[in-house]
Parts: structure tokens; sequence; C-alpha cells
């Protein structure tokens, strides 16, 4: 029978770690499996996997742990945590994991948890810091975080209180796992996997490509893109899960370039463009860098042309010189990290590219929007990425039907017989050009 495992520093937590413990053993429905992730070895009969055990998945046996300083002992211990949590999720040990600690345990638990488990396995962290920026902590995932209001610290009604809500939860979550890992999937896997990005301002096209490809047989997945949410689709495309992306909203591209709050960082539309699945992209929503309430804008953008989005959200529209570092930013993506060039295109929605970019909008600037658009036609010019203009906006509900019909004419099913399925495309930074795997330079496409 599969086991909770507690992730814990049981030289600093055992007493609290314990009774998380009974709390769990009182349920009477899982056997528990805690795990020692502490500084110093601690001996208890109650610990499964203690301090040394863990220490042996270290790819350097010759660390000497007690005398790491803190921030690197926490990455020696995420390192070995995340190959044993690994090795028990891949035996079919564990059914849910659950931690508590404070800031120090907190990152050391998610870390693991993001690394070592997948989107949807139970996990959840009790945590000190709950109630504060828990983005760095759970990631693009999906761990529950439940705040410990007190320290975990000693015992009180309070965190003991708090400790049997969360062994209640993770036991029921991990109930519903198992459930669901016993029954009949309820789709019969004709059904392709889309990822979509979507913003406020891009809503309604999202939504109404989404409602073409559903009436398609596709599964669709919105991904908000928050920074987090564009991170989440691309993990997801690098597990298997999605079988093609409609990038509509690309603003997380504008945050990592110009330092707003919903960057997806660096790596930001490599996942699908690398997989070599079907993938069509647009430019929604990069006329707007993302700020929190007007007084958090930096102060070197405090002249620059904002709009207060609502209370907490002020939003700073993106320069000429701007857009055109976002269209090279998306050209180097795609040209760098294509593996199906043939299966990538991108359109261009030249009535705006957001609900406040059309004509007359607060961000309507046909400058900047012209350098962007010329920037990445320019850039993808004479490859085999299709560069698609279209005189309408993003939101309008045909050009939405249309790009996603693009998405679909890419799917292996709707592709002419004489199409080639296994063969790859490489950029080739020398000649400036992207050459399949073993011929000769292709001739410039449109």
């Amino acid at each position: 029978m599969s086991s909770i495992a507690i992730l814990g520093t049981c030289d600093t937590k055992l007493h609290e770690l314990l009774y998380l413990r009974e709390q769990l053993t009182l349920q009477g429905t899982f056997p528990v499996i805690l795990i020692d992730v502490g500084r110093s070895p601690v001996q208890h009969p109650h610990i499964s996997i203690g301090q040394d055990a863990i220490a042996r998945f270290a790819k350097d046996a010759d660390v000497d742990i007690p005398s790491l300083p803190r921030a690197d002992l926490i990455k020696h211990m995420i390192q070995c945590a995340t190959l044993c949590v690994e090795e028990l999720y891949d035996q079919g040990k564990i059914c849910a994991v659950i931690a508590a600690g404070g800031s120090g345990g907190s990152s050391l638990a998610c870390a693991v948890m993001r690394e070592a488990l997948p989107i949807g396995f139970p996990k959840m962290m009790v945590s000190t810091v709950a109630s504060g920026d828990t983005g760095p902590l759970v990631g693009e995932t999906d761990i529950t975080m439940m705040y410990s209001v007190v320290d975990i610290a000693g015992s009180n009604a309070l965190l003991r209180n708090i400790f049997q809500n969360a062994a209640g939860a993770i036991v029921g979550m991990a109930k519903a796992w198992q459930q669901a890992q016993k029954e009949p999937s309820h789709e019969d896997g004709t059904k392709r996997r889309v990822g979509i990005t979507m913003f406020g301002v891009t809503t309604p096209g999202v939504d109404a490509a989404r409602q073409f490809l559903e009436a398609q047989n596709c599964e669709v997945l919105v991904f908000h893109a928050t920074g987090h949410g564009g991170q989440a689709m691309e993990r997801l495309v690098r597990a298997g899960e999605l079988d093609a992306v409609l990038d509509l909203t690309t603003t997380e591209v504008c945050d990592h370039l110009m330092g707003g709050n919903m960057s997806a960082g660096p790596h930001r539309l490599e996942a699908a463009a690398a997989a070599g699945i079907p993938y069509v992209l647009s430019l929604g929503a990069t006329d707007m860098v993302n700020f929190g309430p007007k007084a958090m804008v930096p102060e070197k953008y405090l002249r620059r042309h904002l709009y207060e989005h609502n209370p907490t959200v002020t939003l700073m529209r993106t320069t000429k010189e701007e857009c055109t570092r976002i269209g090279e930013f998306i050209v180097e993506k795609l040209k760098s990290r294509s593996r199906r060039p043939d299966l990538i295109q991108v359109v261009i929605p030249r009535g705006g590219v957001s609900m406040i970019a059309t004509p007359g909008g607060p961000f309507a600037d046909a400058e900047a929007d012209a350098a962007l658009f010329s920037s990445i036609e320019s850039g993808l010019r004479g490859t085999p990425i299709k560069v698609v203009g279209d005189k309408r906006d993003i939101n309008d509900p045909d050009f939405a039907k249309d790009i996603a019909k693009r998405l679909v004419g890419l799917f292996p099913a709707n592709e002419l017989p004489d199409t080639p399925r296994d063969e790859a495309y490489f950029y080739d930074e020398a000649t400036g050009s992207f050459v399949l795997a073993s011929n000769p330079p292709l001739s410039p496409t449109r």
C-alpha cells in the first residue's frame, strides 16, 4: 500500500513532525514515511528514512554536511532528497507528500516537491511564510500552501489544530489521487491537448479560439500569462502533456525584458519550439509591462505612459525601442530552439495586440506596433517559419477562430500525405538559415 511521506528537518522539528505523523496515523488510511532532511542525523524509531540514508543520494559522497553553510546545506539536501522522493514515486511507494517548516524548511521541501513530483500529485506545505509571496516556493506547480499562523515550534492548541487540518487535507487528497489512478480515464486518447495563453486584455480572443478548438475535439488548457502560467505551460510541454500550443498571449516576454512583475524568465518560448509540436504564436499584450500598485512602479518608469488596470495592477506601454527588443527576443528563440520550424507559425494582429491597444484605445501606438511587427517579419524572413499578417485585432472573434484553424491545420492527421514526419531542422548560425538534419541548407521560403 502506498504511503504518505513527511519531509522535515528532524534535528530542529522532531517534536512537531512526530505530532503531524501521529495525526496522519490516526486517520487510519495510509502508512506514513517520515524522511529526515536535517543537518545532523537523528535516531528515532518513527524516522523511516534517516538523514544518513538521504545523504547517500549525494552526487559528491565526500561532502561534510554538518560543516556546510546554511544556504549550501539546503541546496545539498534538496539534491539528495529530490532523488530519494523521485525514487519513492517511481516505485509507487507514495501517494502524497506533506512538509512543515519555516522559511528554510519551506525552501527545501518545496524545491523537492517541484522537482521530484509531477503536477497533479498531492503535495502540501505547512509553512510560516505561506501568507507572503509564495511564488518562489510554488513556482509553476500545484503545491498546496497552508499558513501555520504561529511558528512551528513547540506545542500549542492553535498549531495542533492546524496540523490536524493539514493531516485531514492531505489524506483526502491522497484518497482522491489513488482513486483517480484506479478509474479508467474519461478520455479515449483521441483528444489533442492544446495549451493556450491568456491575459485579461486577450480574454475575448482566447475564449473564441478555445470554443473553436473544443468543437474540433481538443482538450484545451488555458494558462494565465502571469509568469508562472507561462512556466507551467512550458513545463507540461516538456513533460509530454501537451500536443500543441496556441501561444496567443506572449506578454511575459515584455516583463522579462523590462523588469515587470509577470516574467516567465529567460526560457519562455523555448519548450514548444524544441518539442517539435504544432506551435502557433501571436503577440497578445506585448503592448504592456505589468507592475503592482502605481506607487510601486520603479522610479525610472514613473514618467512613462502608465495605465491603472485595477488598484493592484499598473500597466506600462512598451515603447518603439522596447517593441523592437521584444520582437528580436521572439525571433531568437524560434530560430535557436525550433526542431520543426515547419510546424511553427507567427500571426501578427495588425489591428491591435490587446483590448486597450486598438485604434483610439489608451495604449494605441502605431509606431511601437510597427517596430514590433517589423522586427519579427525581417528576423524570420528566409526561414521555414511562416509569418502571417492579419489586419484584425487579437480579440476579433474571426481572427481568433482563424488562428485556431491554423493550429488545427498543423496537426499530423491534417497534414498532406507527403509531409515529412521524422525530419528535424537545425538553425545554422554560420549560414543564418535552417538546415535539415541530413540535407543541404533550405532555400529561403515564406
